[in-house]
């Protein structure tokens, strides 16, 4: 595939992904900069637990979502805590299991 067709399959992509997503109100922080991948979509591909899907999704929002009443730099580093939180329940839960 040459570069003129790669970039545009990528540009349609990025198109319908981003269209759906808003489409159905997904927040821009769940939704990847440049393919349009949704986190939750990545972590139903790749089939992870609850925790360890969690875990992704708050890294990958890590920066990106602002809340009120909070700096951007208390967020970003309160979503990575919340990544590490569930890290930490999911080798719990590992550790527990028989």
């Amino acid at each position: 595939m040459d570069t003129t067709n790669k970039s545009e399959l990528e540009r349609i992509n990025n198109k319908l992904f981003n269209e759906t997503a808003k489409e159905r109100n997904i927040p821009s922080y769940y939704i990847g900069s440049v393919y349009g991948y949704e986190a939750r979509k990545v972590v139903e591909d790749w089939n992870l637990s609850y925790n360890i899907g969690t875990a992704v999704t708050y890294l990958l929002r890590a920066g990106k979502k602002v809340e009120q009443g909070m700096d951007n730099k208390a967020k970003h580093i309160e979503d990575i805590k919340k990544t590490i939180n569930h890290l930490k329940f999911e080798i719990e839960r590992l550790e527990n299991e028989h």
